[in-house]
């Protein structure tokens, strides 16, 4: 996954003389779950219809130019490596920092579901 091949799609929008803000969040596979066992590895299922409306309604926030988003589906993935890839780019810092929280949050609550692996004692 590349950020920058993200960045220069936004960067090709018709409107991006409009842009005073590109923010980026790169979700990785954490050694630990969040109830503290050790990760082995993960793997994520997208539904891309849902993906798709919610790209579709958070584009159309007012001061948003362009969101882009990359995601390591259907396969095995280990410690370290990226799961995820969101970038969105608008007018200002707050609509930009409110919209890429909640695009986020969408897109972990309703379109995705992981697996996590754990290792074995022994």
């Amino acid at each position: 996954m590349d950020a920058n091949e993200l960045i220069s799609a936004i960067k090709r929008h018709p409107e991006y003389s409009r842009v005073g803000m590109i923010l980026c969040h790169n979700g990785v596979v954490r050694g630990t779950s969040r109830d503290g066992r050790k990760v082995s590895g993960l793997r994520v299922a997208v539904d891309t219809r849902k993906l798709a409306d919610i790209l579709d309604h958070y584009r159309a926030v007012p001061g948003i130019v362009d969101i882009q988003v990359k995601i390591a589906a259907d396969q095995d993935l280990g410690v370290g490596d990226d799961v995820m890839l969101l970038v969105v780019a608008g007018d200002i810092r707050e609509t930009v920092l409110d919209v890429l929280t909640r695009t986020l949050e969408a897109i972990k609550t309703t379109v995705t579901a992981k697996t996590e692996f754990f290792e074995t004692a022994g």
